[in-house]
């Protein structure tokens, strides 16, 4: 039985690439009634159907390494969260997002700073560093100046990447240089609204010269962090680790305990105070969400014993 690549899904539709071509694929109804739907990246088995057409049905999905929901996609070994320079400004809580998510799935992060042309003070260098010191690659990029598009191309290599950011930062443009080819749409920022015209209507999967995948992504500028309990949220920091430890208190959440390594290392300049600020906004959402969990959960219990 061949087996293949989803490349793309739209309207019932998987596009498998095989070692011969590209298949359109209808999936079996055992996964509408196992509650299974294929995602943008599986790895499948498939029946062809119409050798002279490339249609099939999908009969078996492989085990999933990793699963994204926003963006859906299955078998994501790198995330590179695309972020501007300028225009439009970076949003770092998102970016902050987006990693911590990236960590809690064991998908390896990279950063890529987009758009280097529109920053003419260097107002990012302080951003660079502070990732960089935190423990993440990054590599900045810029069309107008053709630079940083081999180091890019090369850290792609052999992974199947999936990018992600705001819209209007750049990922399209990108994409296009990674492929070689005009891949999407594009479209230009708008300076009343400032944020991109148009973006991608569907996942898809592009197959790089160099080998290995990328995923191109539908445009968002909102993200919800994954289920993390909040007690395990400075691990997916990882600058942290080496002062956690020295905290006075065990199970120190860094936020308002006295004698703790990590606030110390932040005045020490060792990790940098806008991380810090945000991990601690973070930390305030998911605690709050497990106070609301507990909550709930609690009130139902008690309403059962009456």
């Amino acid at each position: 039985m061949p087996s293949g690549i989803i490349i793309k899904g739209i309207g019932g539709f998987y596009y498998v690439s095989s070692e011969d071509d590209i298949y359109e694929c209808k999936a079996r109804g055992i996964f509408r009634k196992d509650d299974v739907t294929p995602l943008t990246g599986d790895r499948v088995t498939f029946s062809v159907t119409d050798p002279l057409l490339k249609k099939g049905n999908i009969d078996g999905i492989m085990e999933r390494t990793t699963v994204l929901t926003r963006p859906a996609a299955a078998n994501i070994d790198m995330l590179v969260v695309v972020i501007a320079a300028r225009s439009p400004d970076p949003d770092l809580l998102l970016l902050d997002k987006l990693l911590v998510t990236a960590g809690k799935k064991g998908i390896e992060a990279v950063i890529c700073i987009n758009k280097i042309d529109l920053d003419m003070d260097n107002s990012r260098a302080e951003l660079h560093s502070s990732y960089v010191k935190a423990g993440y690659t990054v590599i900045e990029t810029s069309l107008d100046e053709c630079s940083g598009f081999e180091r890019l191309r090369e850290t792609l290599k052999g992974h199947v990447s999936v990018f992600a950011g705001q819209s209007g930062v750049g990922k399209s443009t990108l994409l296009n240089r990674m492929a070689d080819s005009v891949i999407m749409q594009t479209g230009s920022i708008s300076e009343k609204i400032d944020r991109g015209r148009h973006t991608t209507r569907h996942t898809e999967l592009i197959k790089l010269a160099d080998g290995g995948y990328i995923v191109d992504t539908p445009g968002f500028s909102s993200f919800e962090l994954a289920q993390i309990p909040h007690d395990e949220l400075q691990h997916l920091f990882p600058e942290f680790t080496p002062h956690i430890y020295q905290c006075r208190f065990t199970g120190c959440s860094h936020v308002n305990e006295p004698d703790c390594g990590v606030k110390e290392a932040v005045g020490l300049g060792s990790i940098s105070r806008g991380r810090y600020q945000r991990y601690t906004e973070l930390y305030a959402i998911l605690k709050l969400q497990y106070d609301m969990k507990y909550k709930k959960t609690n009130r139902k219990g008690t309403k059962g014993n009456d």
